[in-house]
């Protein structure tokens, strides 16, 4: 049975339990499983009554929500293919999505964003508001879901961090497949536990790994807890308590300098607990110091419960983090407080994931073992190379690119990666990223600005360049001064190789974002669209600075 029907089934089974909720202002308002699957028969009835037929594809433009939910699974069980669009992005980038995937409607969450469509694009399809599909009409029973193995069922669009995104074709059958990868890895991370689990969700359901988790917890009958305000992540995470959620990089590193900042403001002798607890952490398998062991078992008796329960409420058992990669130090700052970070790695054209991380055994800068039915492998490139259920059938109407990444029965992820013994993986960085100087030197930046970040922790982004010149520059955004950045340099670089240091950069206080068009939508730096905008501040650093 493909997953919309399995998903459908565990809803029936629960009638007095609510399976989602909205939190909002601190108030929770959800639905039970039928109340749910009554809202996807409203849905269904207004999807049936436009006379959409199998294959036609339907946008969805929304923050998330219950309805949200609701209409994807509505326009799966109709045989549609559903367009995620995330309600973030431009008008103008959104455009281009719906005039490449041709969305028959394009389901609009609220008038705002509506509106902001139709002026972009006066000829777009109908825009129908939630508030009107979801009207619904009583009595009506529709059939079973439509959908089978082999039907595409969303065209999620790709980050397009150096061209054009392009909409990646996912089937029910790559959904099922990781469906039964992703759950089979929570029940190890449960470990036998009985009752619902509690999920707390922040991430946009446009994003193909936000996407599969909600699809997971649902087939799990578990109470996700959705997030309608970011700003209020902070206060609404331990209300809600919950066992396990996705993140992504930039909210743990957030939460990171917030507990640092905290903790020093509040002063007295629980800084001194978690200051000096820190420092022994940190010397931990080097050259421990007396005292180191005192106050860590201090810590975990007076500091560290407080932090956890204060952050996340008192059920966590770990958090789950993906999309890019998150720095080995905070991953081991977690352990520290009690709290295991799993890493998961894939992309959209992967059903989201390849690998996830061992829950009993996870080691910090790798993203664990490919998955059970997946094969990855290093290409003589040091590419990763992926095959298995999960690997997309190809681009949406992109015939040409689709052959360029799937060769010989494998997908090329673009990804630099290293595999220990134990199967674990480790992501270097990306292929289309490598920077070749004027000598030939190749050189993955990733490494080198997450080395300089932390020496540098007022700066929002670190973007090396240099392809075709005679060394690296950097270019620095946030609230850092001359002085700061080059103290940063002074610390990595004697520690480099002579080609790898970096030699001059610029400041720029406004942070690169998905706004002002220098991040794609799921937070990745648009490198080339960076150094096309800021061509003459980099010409200038090639000006001005000589070469020792």
């Amino acid at each position: 049975m493909p997953f919309v029907g399995e998903i459908f089934a565990q809803l029936k089974t629960a009638p007095d339990i609510q399976v989602l909720q909205e939190i909002r202002d601190g108030q929770f308002s959800g639905v039970t499983g039928p109340e749910l699957l009554e809202l996807v028969r409203k849905a269904r009835t207004f999807l049936s009554s436009k006379g959409l037929k199998k294959g036609d594809r339907c946008g969805i433009l929304a923050p998330n929500s219950i309805r949200w939910i609701a209409l994807d699974l509505a326009a799966m069980a109709e045989g549609l293919i559903v367009v995620p669009l995330y309600f973030r992005q431009s008008p103008a980038e959104l455009v281009a999505m719906m005039k490449d995937s041709m969305p028959v409607l394009v389901c609009s969450g609220d008038a705002t964003l509506r509106d902001g469509i139709q002026q972009a694009w006066p000829q777009s399809s109908p825009l129908p508001l939630f508030d009107e599909i979801f009207r619904g009409v009583e009595g009506i029973s529709l059939a079973r879901p439509q959908v089978r193995d082999e039907d595409p069922v969303t065209i999620i669009y790709t980050s397009g961090t150096s061209e054009e995104a392009k909409g990646v074709v996912l089937t029910a059958a790559n959904v099922g497949f990781m469906l039964g990868c992703t759950s089979a890895r929570l029940d190890e991370l449960m470990d036998g536990r009985t009752g619902q689990d509690r999920i707390f969700q922040y991430l946009p359901f446009s994003f193909c790994a936000s996407w599969i988790a909600v699809l997971t917890f649902m087939l799990r009958g578990s109470l996700v807890t959705l997030n309608t305000d970011l700003t209020k992540i902070a206060s609404d995470m331990p209300a809600v308590a919950p066992h396990y959620f996705l993140n992504v990089p930039q909210l743990l590193e957030r939460m990171r300098r917030g507990v640092d900042e905290q903790i020093a403001q509040k002063g007295g002798l629980a800084q001194i607990i978690y200051s000096r607890a820190k420092a022994a952490w940190g010397r931990k398998g080097e050259q421990p110091q007396t005292g180191d062991s005192f106050w860590l078992w201090l810590a975990n008796a007076l500091v560290f419960p407080a932090i956890r329960k204060k952050m996340m409420g008192e059920h966590l058992k770990a958090l789950i983090c993906g999309s890019a990669p998150l720095t080995p130090e905070t991953q081991d700052y977690f352990k520290m407080l009690g709290i295991p970070v799993l890493l998961v790695y894939g992309l959209t054209e992967t059903t989201g994931i390849c690998t996830m991380d061992d829950p009993k055994n996870p080691v910090p800068g790798r993203v664990g073992p490919a998955i059970p039915g997946i094969d990855m492998r290093l290409a003589d490139n040091g590419e990763i190379i992926v095959k298995g259920p999960n690997v997309f059938p190809g681009y949406w109407n992109r015939v040409q690119q689709t052959a360029e990444v799937l060769r010989g029965g494998w997908f090329h992820t673009g990804d630099q990666g290293e595999q220990d013994e134990t199967g674990r993986w480790k992501i270097v960085g990306r292929i289309k990223n490598l920077i070749v100087l004027g000598s030939g030197h190749k050189i993955a930046p990733e490494t080198i600005e997450d080395e300089v970040a932390k020496h540098l922790p007022g700066a929002q982004q670190i973007v090396i360049v240099g392809n075709g010149r005679g060394y690296l520059s950097a270019i620095v955004t946030g609230n850092v001064n001359k002085e700061q950045v080059q103290a940063a340099l002074d610390a990595v670089n004697p520690d480099l190789p002579h080609y790898k240091q970096i030699r001059a950069f610029v400041t720029r206080t406004e942070p690169f974002s998905i706004e002002n068009g220098m991040l794609t939508a799921n937070g990745k730096l648009k490198r080339d669209l960076i150094s096309a905008q800021m061509k003459n501040e980099i010409d200038d650093i090639y000006r001005t600075v000589k070469t020792a």
